[in-house]
């Protein structure tokens, strides 16, 4: 059962926010929801952190008439993983995307029109950087845990390092300290993609350069399956007409793509796709620091990793790698490697298999 019916909140930040290419923005939407009730002493939130393409619309429905539920609803509610019973859930859609926050697609107080691409470049540390003026305008002076994967992953890294004293705890899933060569070069060509379309006419189009984007999204789904997902759930077949295999019958995994890629465009936005691309290549979790030592000498928080055997696109070694080091620095750290199938979407996928230690691990938090 879905988590119910949940309110789009946003607020408007006035204060100026130095971005890391040393640019100023201002002022700044957060587009947020929440579940479940802060309690007295604000000591109960949680903040959940979205990946690449998703929204703060974290669970639940906007009206009894929408057909899906957020994006990790199965986890949200009471009695759940994230027990909306004892926790106060945030979550918030990153600037830079298209779901409320600004980036590309708002309008530039300075011109009236569209920033498209006069849009500032920016990191996952600009984005957490907003989430904490966020999380200070609510009232909320220590979160008891951040949470995420993918790029939430990496968001909830950068408030270990960068904010450890306003955590408590911090679970990451499917992460990266960054980004390996393999990865940036299948962002490299979904860009290529949108940049080839006509239509795209250098981001200033009127309307989404449909095939553009959703070839670039059909390139970066690829990179959140695995071979064994895709051969159990497509194998080699074949749809030919009248049974011949014809030069434009496509394989099952081609419709899957084409079908996938193309719904993409009608809820997210090619700019915002380019921009966040290009946070996640830019991502390092070391930047301005000698080491992973160095940059997790200040962490505080006790935190949880996961990592899922058939994740190619962060595979378990990177995650390891993190947690050596912190080990090494003797930081309260937990890891958990998830036998999984379903390739890096496994974390949205498979939370049967890490609700339980999540659950444990938030008790001993405090929650």
């Amino acid at each position: 059962m879905s988590y119910g019916i949940v309110v789009p909140q946003s607020i408007t930040l006035e204060r100026e926010l130095r971005l890391d290419s040393g640019r100023i923005l201002a002022p700044i939407t957060i587009a947020y929801e929440t579940y479940g009730t802060l309690n007295s002493d604000r000591s109960n939130a949680i903040l959940v952190e979205h990946a690449w393409t998703g929204s703060a619309h974290l669970a639940g429905r906007h009206s009894a008439e929408e057909k899906r539920a957020g994006w990790w609803d199965e986890i949200v509610g009471p009695g759940r993983l994230l027990d909306t019973d004892r926790y106060f859930v945030i979550c918030s859609n990153v600037i830079g995307s298209c779901f409320g926050s600004t980036g590309p697609t708002s309008i530039n107080p300075k011109t009236g029109k569209r920033y498209n691409l006069s849009f500032p470049v920016i990191t996952v540390r600009d984005m957490v950087r907003a989430q904490a003026l966020l999380i200070e305008k609510l009232g909320i002076e220590k979160l008891l845990c951040v949470m995420g994967g993918s790029m939430g992953g990496m968001q909830t890294l950068e408030w270990a390092t960068q904010f450890p004293e306003r955590i408590r705890s911090a679970i990451i899933l499917a992460t990266t300290p960054r980004p390996s060569a393999q990865a940036i070069s299948m962002n490299a060509v979904a860009r290529w993609a949108i940049f080839n379309d006509p239509n795209w006419k250098k981001g200033e189009y009127r309307k989404n350069p449909k095939d553009g984007l959703a070839l670039a999204r059909g390139i970066g789904h690829i990179t959140f399956l695995s071979d064994e997902s895709m051969e159990a759930k497509f194998g080699r077949r074949f749809s030919a007409r009248d049974g011949q295999f014809d030069f434009f019958g496509q394989f099952e995994v081609e419709r899957y793509l084409s079908y996938n890629g193309y719904n993409f465009v009608d809820r997210f936005d090619a700019n915002s796709f380019l921009y966040l691309a290009k946070a996640l290549d830019l991502y390092d979790v070391t930047q301005g620091y000698e080491s992973l030592e160095e940059a997790f000498a200040s962490v505080s928080a006790p935190i949880q990793f996961f990592a899922f055997t058939s994740d190619w696109l962060y595979p378990p070694s990177q995650t390891e790698e993190m947690v050596a080091a912190l080990t090494r620095l003797s930081k309260p750290v937990e890891y958990h490697l998830i036998k999984s199938s379903y390739g890096h979407d496994a974390f949205l996928l498979e939370h049967e298999a890490f609700t339980p230690l999540a659950r444990n691990f938030l008790l001993q938090a405090g929650g």
